[in-house]
């Protein structure tokens, strides 16, 4: 598949150099301080914290970061169901003043779950609908936990799974112009705007996070 070093080389510089902050922390592994239901609402039942986890058994609803945000380097730890799928977002916004979208990073049972037979643009540390991975991906099995970690700058994006580079996309680019086009997002006005929520997506599969952090980037 195709790799982009130079790219990779260059944005992984400006992360080092242009760091507007150290990391923080996005989830205490206590509370629910940060993050809220849609439209300012508390969280729902589905969302519970336990043992430095923050977990979703059922219907709770998406999660946003009460803050937005632009360029950032931003990681955590996750582990789906067996079959399970879940994905978090960026850059979301309230399109059309109806729907909240952004560019996903998926997150997916690539073997057992049915979305994973719809094209490479589904699977794991995809854009989710709009460009596949670069780089063959090592899922770990359900059940097991995931290090992933997303870098936007200046407009260029990165998707890592497991500590390797495994997407690139330049939101600039002619490439991923052709991409979003040819998408699910195609008819969304001011889709992806290049600064917005964080958003933990409710699929109502069994999944649990930890370890969220982010460093904003000029």
């Amino acid at each position: 598949m195709k790799t982009f070093p130079l790219f990779a080389a260059a944005t992984l510089a400006l992360v080092s150099i242009a760091g507007a902050s150290e990391y923080v922390s996005l989830f205490d592994g206590k509370t629910f301080a940060g993050w809220v239901g849609a439209d300012g609402a508390k969280p729902g039942a589905g969302w519970s914290i336990a043992d430095g986890e923050l977990r979703l058994d059922g219907k709770g609803g998406n999660l946003f970061s009460e803050k937005e945000y632009s360029g950032f380097d931003l990681e955590w730890e996750w582990k789906l169901a067996e079959g399970g799928n879940n994905g978090l977002k960026y850059w979301v916004t309230k399109v059309g003043g109806k729907e909240w979208l952004g560019i996903e990073y998926q997150m997916l049972d690539d073997l057992k779950h049915p979305d994973s037979k719809n094209g490479a643009k589904r699977l794991t540390a995809s854009f989710y609908d709009i460009q596949a991975p670069t780089a063959k991906t090592k899922v770990k099995p359900s059940g097991e936990w995931n290090h992933s970690r997303i870098v936007s700058q200046g407009g260029k994006l990165q998707h890592w799974l497991n500590g390797e580079l495994v997407g690139e996309g330049d939101t600039n680019s002619p490439e991923w112009k052709a991409n979003l086009a040819a998408s699910k997002f195609k008819s969304k006005e001011g889709f992806a705007p290049g600064k917005g929520r964080i958003m933990i997506t409710d699929h109502s599969d069994k999944t649990s996070y930890r370890n969220i952090r982010i460093k904003e980037l000029k």
